[in-house]
């Protein structure tokens, strides 16, 4: 079993910056602080570069490169604490000269049911939706 560690430092008032296990940080903050990312928007961001990465590879893999990919993810939250989220959808944007629809919906199910491990540990609490579109080049 693998091991990963990150650390937060508090900077002031509901700020603080987080360090991952390769020394890369990012800010976090509350919503009313302005500055930062809200600790629940980084896990949508979180899912979204996990299956990011796994895209980018497999369509590699399968000799599609992308020239482009963007991921909106949204989701829902209950309206009390601890406001866990229930439903997550994800769209996905992609450019690339060989893409196939067949291809791209192959590379997000791989990815979202067998390789982001955060996927995996989200998937037992809400329920994940995901929908693409392959842009052609030069739209």
């Amino acid at each position: 079993m693998g091991t990963s560690t990150t650390t937060l430092n508090w900077l002031s008032g509901k700020r603080f910056i987080g360090i991952d296990s390769t020394n890369h940080s990012v800010v976090l903050s509350s919503r009313d602080e302005g500055i930062g990312v809200k600790p629940s928007d980084m896990l949508l961001l979180a899912l979204a570069a996990c299956t990011a990465v796994d895209v980018v590879e497999i369509l590699a893999k399968k000799r599609m490169p992308l020239t482009s990919l963007d991921i909106v993810t949204s989701g829902e939250q209950d309206a009390d604490p601890p406001w866990t989220f229930r439903k997550i959808h994800m769209k996905f944007c992609l450019s690339g000269a060989s893409l196939t629809g067949k291809a791209v919906e192959q590379a997000i199910l791989l990815s979202e049911e067998k390789y982001c491990s955060v996927a995996a540990t989200i998937r037992g609490v809400a329920e994940i939706t995901t929908e693409f579109e392959i842009i052609k080049e030069g739209d």
